[in-house]
């Protein structure tokens, strides 16, 4: 089915005929004339599936056709959990929308990490497409930058990932600001009970789409699992990155420590590598990424971070050097490469310790995969220690205690807390028999009577002595 049959107009299927977009992906064929009609959208699609095209265009059309209010409101919203998803998405809005007829829209990236101040004097007079960040948006909203009185279109990107990086409290605040009658689409990869409350309450009488095809499954990407002890797995790196002459590698570790550190162990080895992680600030982050995709460096150490929405075109190499925690996140970072029909290698390092983790993996993905011995680098360690899952289906699970095993132990240790307060709350006096029942007299003391009560009370603190306080003299005697 070609673009125009989507009910495109000319300007919107020249911009994607100029992508070398030659037909619409599953996603685009059911979102987008539901969107054009103004209904709600609940859409699952894994990453890679063309969703941000699918929102993107049918909105620019509707945009076009209504002209904006004079004053600080938007007209569309789009929440997004990164500040580089923030700003891949409204680079696409402008890509779409750059032949489209009449006064240019203005399409805004807002998002932290950069001063408040440039976003605050962009957003005078108003937006056409507002893409931002939960926090930041509520910052330039307290002061005044802009108004979401006016949103005709609500749109949440990569919804399960907004709530894993903790914006449940400000989407709750955000949706409370929004006017009640309002177009609103959802886009998700996966869907836990949080996502699926909120979309219980958010959508009416939504379209439903669901995408099943996966990177994981892609015949385009390559995925091979190599045995190898943690310590010589940056050896191992480095002489697979010489050996295959890849001149372009994402490196997913587990740490943002591990990126610097592994980043820094290449440099000394004679490769151009790069860190990019959550607490380098937005000029650092930007500029990693951009000289990433311009192959100005050869390797990128990132966390999971890079793992959704991150378009890097024609990524050849997609390595885990440390495995994932889940396997939707396995197939999010080897989704980072074979897209948009692009062939690509996805390599696992596995050890002694994880091998029974990746198995539980390859379960999820109905994979089974060869294990590969790099000669020089054999594994040594043998011993394969038990899987460890989570008991309430949250994921497979490694050593380190996941966020919500985090919050699970502190419900647990404050129930525990409040259960021993509770019992300790009985009203056992001082010099009391824990053992006898309420009803049960104390005996007094000796020398005591019925009538000269026993007291329980400490004796009071002496008093400290007085002493005047001295000033020195400064004045003249007469």
């Amino acid at each position: 089915m070609p673009f125009p049959s989507l009910g495109l107009s000319a300007p919107l299927v020249r911009a994607v005929t100029e992508r070398n977009y030659l037909a619409p992906t599953p996603v685009q064929t059911a979102a987008i004339p539901a969107i054009l009609r103004g209904e709600d959208v609940w859409a699952s699609a894994q990453t890679g599936s063309g969703k941000t095209a699918a929102f993107a265009l049918p909105i620019l059309q509707r945009l076009a056709d209504t002209p904006r209010e004079r004053g600080r409101f938007v007209r569309v919203l789009i929440l997004v959990p990164t500040r580089e998803l923030a700003a891949q998405v409204a680079a696409a809005f402008r890509v779409y929308g750059r032949h489209q007829p009449g006064p240019s829209m203005k399409i805004l990236a807002i998002f932290g990490g950069v001063s408040i101040n440039p976003q605050m004097m962009a957003l005078r007079g108003g937006a056409d497409i507002v893409v931002a960040t939960p926090g930041r948006l509520l910052d330039l909203e307290s002061h005044n930058a802009l108004s979401l009185s006016a949103v005709s279109t609500l749109v949440l990107d990569e919804a399960d990932r907004l709530f894993d990086l903790g914006f449940a409290d400000e989407l709750g605040r955000i949706l409370a600001r929004l006017p009640a009658r309002r177009q609103n689409l959802l886009f998700s990869a996966t869907f836990p009970p949080e996502v699926e409350t909120l979309a219980g309450k958010l959508l009416h009488s939504p379209t439903r789409v669901a995408v099943e095809t996966a990177p994981a499954a892609q015949p385009a990407i390559v995925q091979r699992a190599i045995e190898v002890d943690p310590p010589r797995r940056a050896q191992l790196l480095r002489h697979l990155i010489q050996t295959n002459g890849w001149t372009r590698v994402l490196v997913f570790v587990a740490t943002k420590y591990a990126t610097e550190h592994i980043a820094e162990k290449l440099r000394k080895a004679g490769l151009d590598a790069s860190a990019f992680h959550g607490e380098l600030s937005q000029g650092a982050r930007a500029q990693a990424l951009s000289r990433f995709k311009e192959a100005k460096v050869g390797v990128l150490v990132v966390t999971d971070l890079a793992s959704r929405g991150i378009d890097i075109v024609r990524l050849p190499v997609v390595v885990n050097f440390d495995l994932p925690r889940s396997a939707v996140d396995y197939t999010h970072r080897i989704g980072r490469t074979g897209r948009a029909g692009e062939s690509g290698i996805a390599v696992s390092f596995i050890s002694a310790e994880t091998h029974a983790h990746f198995a539980l993996i390859e379960k999820r993905h109905n994979l089974n995969l060869p294990r590969e011995q790099i000669p020089g680098f054999e594994p040594v360690e043998v011993e394969v220690p038990a899987p460890i899952v989570s008991p309430a289906g949250g994921g497979i699970k490694g050593k380190r205690p996941s966020k919500k095993d985090k919050l699970r132990a502190a419900a647990a240790r404050a129930q525990k807390t409040v259960t021993s307060t509770a019992g300790a709350s009985a009203p056992v006096g001082r010099g009391a028999d824990p053992a006898r029942p309420p009803s049960a007299p104390v005996n007094p003391p000796a020398g005591a009577t019925k009538s000269s009560p026993v007291s329980t009370a400490l004796p009071p603190r002496p008093a400290k002595p007085f002493r005047p306080l001295r000033l020195p003299f400064r004045g003249r005697l007469r």
